[in-house]
């Protein structure tokens, strides 16, 4: 499977990239770190990242402790709360990354034009060493290594993603 092309967002000055996954209290914000901190030394274009979840459950919570611990670890610093994904932040994103096909599903269903549906990928369509899976399991209650497991799918996905904005 070969990496989407993003050309429709060339010449942009800033994007918005909103990652997505069921809580936003998991994988989403674990994303959303690692992306948030791969592209702060980036010129151009400006690469705003956020998070959201097609869930209110968590709305106005922090990160999960595993979560956030998994990427602080790993070097990243990121300050998460959890949100709703909704109609307008569809339109506002420029790219829209989900983790699951249930995000992908509940996200998709907010759609009325072709535009914001192109806008949709699953984040591990970018991942460049072609995985077999483009879920990106929750780790929700599981051991730290599940979370591990999580940083390595995210940090191979934002590389081929930066990859593809920046080419």
């Amino acid at each position: 499977m070969a990496v989407p092309d993003l050309s429709f967002l060339k010449n942009r000055k800033t994007l918005l990239i909103t990652m997505v996954c069921h809580g936003n209290i998991c994988r989403s914000p674990m994303a959303a770190a690692v992306l948030h901190n791969k592209v702060s030394k980036i010129k151009e274009p400006t690469i705003v990242v956020d998070s959201a979840g097609t869930s209110h459950w968590h709305v106005g919570q922090g990160a999960n402790p595993p979560s956030q611990r998994v990427w602080e670890r790993a070097g990243y610093r990121y300050d998460h709360r959890a949100s709703q994904m909704n109609y307008s932040r569809l339109v506002a994103a420029d790219l829209v990354l989900v983790m699951d096909e249930s995000n992908h599903y509940e996200v998709s269903k907010l759609v009325t034009n072709d535009g914001e549906e192109q806008k949709i990928f699953y984040l591990r369509q970018f991942d460049a060493t072609q995985p077999e899976s483009l879920i990106v399991p929750d780790p929700y209650s599981l051991p730290d290594s599940a979370f591990e497991l999580v940083l390595e799918m995210v940090e191979k996905a934002t590389d081929g993603l930066i990859a593809e904005l920046l080419r």
